[in-house]
């Protein structure tokens, strides 16, 4: 009997643990809805000249601000930890709203990007700053966007335009700092990757299988 709870706790305890930590415990749940049915893009350009709207796409929305050049680097840490791993799927888009106005800052960052990256999924998208700053009020979030209409945070939109996040007290979380990689690398992957979670789910039981998704 001793024997047999020896051998339990060497070999079949630690493979149970590791099934639990590595399946992740996020993994059995949904990402929570932070704001539902948000507001769809306005008749805005986009500097590629397409048509960008929130429905039915997953969405990564950003908004750049005036100052677009001097937070270079938030957009590259983006591309390296999410962007570059998922942007072969058509079902998704990059989406930053950017000041009439800063056109050519954009574009500089895609060319910026080009060189090393497929940026077909990146889009950038101007409106006026009364605009902008009417969508972003009607996200309903705690974080207001600073004095260049920016924030170095992205956001999460499923395709029912619904913002996701977390909502629970002790990690509340509506968007992610591109600032900070390990944010990218740890909170944010996570997070989305229970969104995909959820549509492959959702096909699988509809039995209507893609490899959009």
């Amino acid at each position: 009997m001793k024997k047999n709870i020896v051998l339990f706790v060497l070999f079949v305890l630690p493979i149970v643990a590791y099934l639990f930590f590595a399946s992740g415990v996020n993994s059995f749940t949904t990402l929570p809805v932070i704001t539902p049915k948000v507001a769809d893009f306005g008749n805005w350009n986009s500097l590629n000249g397409k048509k960008i709207s929130l429905d039915k796409k997953i969405t990564v929305l950003g908004f750049a601000g005036t100052n677009i050049l001097e937070n270079r680097g938030n957009y590259f840490n983006l591309n390296e930890k999410i962007y570059k791993r998922y942007n072969g799927f058509e079902d998704l888009q990059f989406v930053v709203l950017c000041p009439t106005g800063t056109e050519k800052e954009a574009q500089k960052i895609v060319d910026a990007l080009s060189p090393f990256t497929d940026v077909k999924n990146w889009n950038f998208v101007f409106a006026s700053k009364e605009e902008i700053q009417k969508f972003y009020d009607g996200l309903h979030l705690k974080e207001k966007l600073n004095e260049n209409l920016g924030t170095s945070n992205v956001y999460i939109v499923d395709k029912e335009r619904n913002l996701r996040g977390r909502k629970d007290q002790k990690e509340y979380k509506e968007g992610y700092d591109t600032f900070h990689p390990s944010e990218l690398s740890n909170e944010m992957l996570d997070d989305f990757k229970i969104i995909l979670y959820e549509y492959r789910a959702a096909l699988k039981k509809n039995h209507n299988a893609t490899k959009q998704l």
